[in-house]
């Protein structure tokens, strides 16, 4: 129980201060052969990295020369990226670097529906020294790279260093794995909360009374006005399972990943559950079969054809939005104006700082690993480097109003603060206010600190069943949190994923997570 407290108020501490493949080495030293630099092929969609001379991504630089490093990064604002742009955006960076500090990137820039992929390919062909991940992702998420061993032990690294001294030690704290370091939080919203999301010009057009908008049922009358608008999307899933959103308020889904919410712990009794056997569960899947049925939900959510780029459409009604301290960036974000409403509480788990972050990937060499470091210190602190690296060329992509705020106007490179750099150094939008970095600090400091904050499931005993689970998610879950079955259907169904689970070793899964949890606690 100590050890629990401890970890709690740790993590609570790094909210009020201030996102894995795997081949991290275990002794913080480099990993195999890094090999080729040279990027696997991503495409149109993603920039090309500029010609250094350097073919070798893993060859430390010549004495006195800068030390090479290979990022790519994920781009959300942007279906396809345009590749001179993200050359004109490196070179740029590294113009202003190179008498800052012996670094010098390759940048690629990759369009987040490709990412995972194209991403995970590079990382398999050690073609990247540093990645941009979130817990949230697939494949490629926080809690695939450590225990994949693809990640470099950077704990010793950080100490004394203008990027550790960037942020609170908290945060530091809060975004370790085993007792290490392995990635470097983008301080941002470091909590999770969500809004259900309106478009403001049918708020106004209709007059309807979010105010008595107390849960996500509520909007039902107003989605029928979205029908009657005749919109494609009245509710915009973007693709996503939401029960593990809508219902954080019940459960701590301390997995961070929706393709495994079959498991959680309940926040009334601080004890794991089989969250698919719940009323909650059965009564979220049975609204959206409902609101599917009456024409609210689209089947191209279900599919997975909506893109990441819906949202900046007029063809939706409501959506979801995670919760932050200056929601009027959505309005950038989307190219239009939009309503939060809020859904859920804000909570500060093991999860919540790793929602968006950084790491250096086990094939790095150690200057290569140092190299990271500086080029993060730098990006952290300054923010003219901040403001290059989130938005562009000045004059091209973006440009600074009279109050030295940004207007974004480019649709070639087009990135948000949120997976960028810090909130405290990227100058904030033109419809931001000008003590942005302090609305985040207080806003991370206003969250509720989960009963299993603190707690990272190991999930290597049982790797096998799990990735099996996680496949029958697919299968049942992800369509039944869509809408993809009749509300006829819906309780036989969710019999059928249970049994479906259970056949690809559920209950050995929940055994070690109630093992693991119990000692923990």
């Amino acid at each position: 129980m100590k050890i629990k407290k401890l970890l709690a108020l740790v993590l609570a501490g790094a909210m009020t201060a201030t996102m894995l493949v795997g081949c991290g080495n275990n002794g913080g030293n480099a990993g195999a052969d890094a090999g080729t630099s040279t990027p696997a092929d991503t495409g149109s969609d993603a920039a090309a990295p500029a010609d250094t001379g350097s073919d070798d991504a893993a060859a430390p630089a010549a004495s006195g020369d800068a030390v090479t490093i290979n990022v790519t990064r994920a781009t959300f604002n942007l279906a396809n990226p345009d590749s001179a742009q993200v050359q004109k955006v490196q070179d740029a960076v590294n113009a202003y670097i190179a008498d800052k500090i012996n670094v010098q990137i390759n940048l690629t820039d990759i369009g987040s529906g490709e990412y995972t992929d194209k991403a995970n390919l590079s990382l398999a062909n050690n073609e990247i020294n540093l990645l941009w991940t979130a817990s949230w992702e697939s494949t490629i998420g926080t809690n695939d790279l450590v225990p994949n061993n693809a990640v470099y032990d950077i704990t010793d690294l950080l100490p004394g260093t203008p990027l550790y001294g960037s942020m609170d030690e908290g945060q530091w704290e809060a975004s370790k794995y085993n007792g290490k370091n392995y990635f470097i939080p983008v301080y941002k919203d470091n909590v999770e909360g969500y809004d259900i999301m309106a478009r403001k010009e049918l708020v106004d057009k209709y007059g309807w009374d979010l105010s008595s908008v107390k849960k996500l049922a509520d909007i039902e009358p107003m989605l029928e006005d979205c029908k009657a608008e005749g919109l494609k999307y009245p509710y915009l899933t973007q693709k996503t399972a939401m029960f593990y959103r809508w219902y954080i308020d019940s459960f701590d889904f301390f997995t961070a990943d929706a393709t495994a919410n079959w498991v959680a712990v309940d926040r009334a009794t601080n004890t794991v559950v089989e969250t698919i056997l719940t009323d909650e569960y059965k009564e979220f899947c049975t609204l959206m079969a409902e609101w599917a049925e009456k024409g609210y939900i689209s089947e191209d959510d279900v599919t997975k054809t909506t893109t990441d780029t819906t949202t900046q459409t007029q063809d939706w009604g409501f959506s979801w939005w995670t919760d932050i301290p200056v929601n009027d960036e959505a309005n950038s974000r989307y190219g239009q104006d939009v309503v939060m409403v809020p859904a859920t509480d804000r909570y500060a788990h093991s999860t919540s700082a790793l929602g968006s972050c950084y790491c250096v990937t086990a094939n790095s060499t150690p200057e290569q690993a140092q190299a990271c470091i500086d080029f993060m210190g730098l990006l952290y602190t300054d923010s003219k480097l901040a403001d290059l690296w989130t938005f562009g060329i000045e004059g091209e992509d973006f440009t600074y109003d009279a109050n030295g705020h940004v207007t974004q106007t480019s649709d070639k490179y087009n990135h948000s603060m949120w997976e960028s750099a810090s909130a405290t150094i990227v100058t904030p939008l033109d419809n931001e206010p000008d003590n942005k970095a302090d609305l985040y600090i207080d806003f991370n400091g206003g969250a509720k600190t989960s009963c299993a904050a603190g707690f990272r499931f190991n999930k290597e005993p049982v790797a096998a069943q799990f990735s099996a689970c996680q496949n029958v998610f697919e299968t049942y879950g992800f369509p039944l949190e869509n809408g993809g079955y009749p509300a006829s259907e819906v309780e036989a169904t969710i019999e059928a994923y249970y049994a479906a689970l259970n056949e690809a070793g559920f209950q050995d899964v929940v055994a070690e997570f109630v093992a693991q949890y119990d000692a923990w606690k």
